[in-house]
């Protein structure tokens, strides 16, 4: 399995695009959303690897990518660097590295450096999508167009804040890796975010990803990415955006309904 080292931590990733094409064709850069990895969006990318070379990643700290750097791999950063005056510099802003939303951002830059592209597409789900966000503001240079799906605004509510975060902690707390072996487990845990069943292996792999996502990413995520911070960047964020984006909002989600894209638009 490919892994690269990005920012001292180490990141899976994959390719899908037809090996009998000769012809360059521009990538798209896909990013999963919370607790999910890039088996997200395998459907997806077989769909568009006709038109696309489908480039796969699991954000730092969820699928298989390691959620911090380990010393041996921070040393590996300290030698490439060439940024920072000295390695103990460099080993520090490794360990500093958080889980805010725009850390994600430059963790998605480094790691096209890495793989030496300069300009790509991107599509983007839910807490990825902030992300794309703040990427595509960040770095609008380096993207075409992109694609955000399921995405939206979330007014700033104290006491309804306090409370998802309250639960969520519970949730990353409770993930017991047995919980995939009981019977029907997969079906019940996907039952709040679909309207219509998918396949089995499908179900499986959204609570494999739930059950394997590191505590600290998971957590430290559910607290940046529903913030009143959050609340008060993202709107803007929204409003500036100059690269070509289409959004997506599913009619039924019950997580991010319709109505809170809409208001991206505003």
């Amino acid at each position: 399995m490919p892994y690269i080292n990005v920012r001292g931590v180490e990141h899976y990733y994959e390719w899908l695009r037809k090996s009998a094409d000769t012809e360059d064709k521009p990538v798209i850069v896909f990013i999963h959303g919370w607790a999910g990895s890039c088996r997200y969006w395998q459907g997806t990318a077989h769909a568009l690897s006709e038109q696309f070379d489908c480039l796969l990643y699991d954000l730092r700290g969820f699928g298989r990518s390691r959620g911090k750097p380990t010393v041996a791999k921070a040393s590996e950063a300290v030698v490439e660097s060439i940024e920072l005056q000295s390695p103990s510099a460099e080993s520090l802003a490794i360990q500093k590295l958080t889980y805010e939303l725009e850390e994600y951002a430059d963790d998605l830059a480094a790691f096209l450096d890495k793989l030496q592209l300069q300009r790509v597409y991107i599509a983007a789900h839910s807490m990825g999508a902030s992300i794309a966000t703040l990427f595509l503001n960040r770095y609008p240079q380096r993207v075409e167009r992109a694609i955000l799906t399921c995405s939206g605004i979330f007014e700033y509510d104290e006491k309804a804040f306090t409370a998802f975060h309250k639960f969520g902690g519970y949730v990353v707390k409770f993930r017991p890796k047995w919980l995939e072996k009981i019977p029907f487990a997969d079906q019940m845990f996907m039952a709040r975010f679909l309207r219509r069943s998918i396949p089995a292996v499908e179900r499986k792999a959204f609570l494999q990803d739930f059950l394997i996502a590191d505590y600290d990413a998971a957590l430290g995520t559910i607290f940046t990415s529903v913030s009143k911070a959050a609340a008060e960047l993202m709107p803007q964020e929204f409003a500036q955006l100059s690269v070509p984006t289409l959004l997506v909002a599913g009619e039924y989600d019950k997580i991010i309904p319709a109505e809170m894209g809409r208001q991206q638009l505003h």
